[in-house]
């Protein structure tokens, strides 16, 4: 049984609190899509991405400039069996000093290459943290899937 987390990490020039803050502001490079709060420890919010994807993360640790985790706390993912896969799942965002750089470290802990979602998941996961959230990181401009037009 392989239950390898599923890790990214990059390096940027930003502050330690430059990355925290730009973490937190997760309509700027996961979705548009979410309601609640997502600023300190204790806030819920909620993502969607159309009929394929919804969860409800829970600020579970908030250290300012250092780490930010998230309990899954619901979740509901349509194109697979076990729909709440994510559910109970941590998703931690740690930020430390590194040779003159400061590195961002995502895990999302339960998201392993046993379960049916780790191949889809870890590949958006992949094109969320090293792209959009690097970009609003590193320019100041994230890519997020765009708010969806309710009819």
């Amino acid at each position: 049984m392989n239950n390898q987390n599923f890790t990214v990490s990059f390096l940027a020039d930003q502050t330690p609190e430059e990355i925290f803050n730009a973490v937190n502001n997760v309509h700027q490079w996961w979705t548009e899509n979410i309601e609640g709060s997502f600023q300190k420890q204790g806030d819920e919010f909620e993502v969607r991405f159309g009929d394929v994807h919804y969860s409800k993360q829970k600020l579970t640790e908030v250290v300012p400039g250092k780490k930010i985790v998230w309990l899954v706390t619901d979740s509901h993912l349509s194109f697979i069996k076990n729909k709440s896969e994510w559910t109970g799942t941590t998703i931690s965002f740690e930020i430390a000093e590194q040779g003159g750089q400061t590195q961002l470290r995502f895990t999302h802990q339960g998201l392993v290459p046993d379960e049916e979602c780790y191949d889809a998941c870890s590949n958006a996961w992949t094109g969320y943290i090293q792209g959009s959230l690097k970009n609003l990181i590193t320019t100041g401009k994230g890519q997020p899937t765009p708010k969806e037009k309710v009819a």
